[in-house]
């Protein structure tokens, strides 16, 4: 990546020769570039928000910023990227969402996020840290950014104006305003789960900002909740956790099952946590943020549930799926199953019985299917 500050080299996490997607895009360099136009200061405390693999903080780490994410894998890439740059470890502080944000911050750097919800969070924690004169710039593809983002902005920090398109990437200029009433944060939500969904129903969904479906159960973990096994004991991994809502069935159905809740966003595993302590569930559980089930021993497990997703930010992609359903491979026990609900057009059945030699129809549904495999 071209930069004012040099042209580091970057590369998404983990790291795959194959993967033609760049670790940065026409926002980060535009914002990149107004920085050094504008000569905005950056001798203050830098706070890059949402970095998406690290390419703002290792661009500006001689100027020490602070970088927050929601994401272990951009987390991981950031490390990565700021060795492979020759940057000396701790010139960039690493937090995460769960994290206390700096008590004083000069200049603000935002890259929008997917989530309209977790912008909000972000912004009314970070909010105290602003003052008068702290520089606000956001940064996203044209797509990205809409009315209701900027009015995020304008109701918790102040008065705010985007700029012209380049190279359909676009700037976000907000003037911090003391005075201003900021309204309480809503998050975490909480809701109660309906009726006909198994063990779980009527109990308690704790959501944080940015987790998939933060208000209502989506139709495809509603499905799935249909369709889960019977309880059976052992090791289970609810892999891609989200709020924790279909680990949390399986340990209400089976107190005996030791439950392993994953997930790369730290916004995520801290809502299945909050999830399960919700519903004074019974037995053991782990919860851990992670690259899929990577670290977990080959062999560990007899059961793996997962829903995965299909896009990587604003790209479609089956990576993230299929490095779940490998991983799922490895550490399952010999008589394993790895279970899967998907969109019916994702075709995953082709993938499980490459993988596994089998791949079983447990239940469909116009949009849904959920699948089986059976390591032998």
């Amino acid at each position: 990546m071209t930069t004012p500050w040099g042209e580091p080299a970057l590369t998404r996490f983990p790291e795959d020769p194959r993967d033609r997607l760049r670790a940065w895009d026409a926002s980060d360099e535009y914002l990149l570039r107004h920085l050094a136009g504008e000569r905005v200061p950056l001798d203050g405390t830098v706070v890059v928000v949402g970095d998406r693999w690290g390419a703002l903080v290792t661009a500006l780490a001689a100027h020490r910023p602070v970088q927050i994410t929601d994401s272990y894998l951009a987390q991981e890439a950031t490390r990565a990227n700021l060795a492979r740059a020759g940057v000396e470890p701790g010139a960039v502080r690493l937090l995460t969402t769960q994290d206390p944000p700096p008590e004083r911050i000069d200049v603000l750097l935002v890259r929008v996020p997917k989530s309209l919800a977790l912008l909000e969070d972000q912004l009314l924690r970070l909010a105290p840290g602003v003052h008068a004169g702290t520089v606000v710039v956001g940064a996203g593809m044209v797509k990205e950014i809409h009315t209701s983002t900027l009015q995020l902005f304008e109701r918790i920090l102040g008065p705010t104006r985007t700029s012209l398109a380049e190279k359909k990437a676009r700037l976000i200029f907000c003037t911090p305003d003391a005075a201003l009433e900021r309204p309480a944060n809503p998050w975490p939500y909480v809701y109660t789960l309906p009726d006909g969904i198994g063990p779980a129903a009527h109990g308690t969904v704790v959501n944080h900002a940015g987790v998939f479906c933060a208000d209502r159960l989506d139709i495809g973990t509603r499905f799935f909740l249909r369709h889960l096994p019977d309880g059976r004991g052992g090791r289970v991994v609810d892999l891609g956790c989200g709020n924790g809502v279909v680990g949390t069935s399986v340990a209400l159905a089976d107190p005996g099952a030791e439950v392993l809740f994953v997930d790369e966003s730290f916004q995520a595993v801290a809502s299945a946590e909050a999830t399960y302590k919700a519903n004074g569930v019974p037995g053991h559980a782990e919860f851990r943020v992670g690259d899929g089930l990577a670290g977990v021993p080959s062999g560990s497990v007899d059961l793996v549930l997962t829903n995965p997703p299909f896009h990587s930010h604003q790209a479609t992609t089956d990576a993230t799926a299929w490095r779940m359903f490998t991983g799922a491979r490895r550490t399952l026990r010999p008589g394993g199953e790895l279970w899967v609900v998907g969109n019916r057009h994702l075709g995953y059945h082709v993938k499980l019985r490459k993988l596994f030699g089998n791949s079983r129809l447990v239940a469909s549904d116009p949009k849904f299917v959920v699948l089986k495999a059976v390591k032998r």
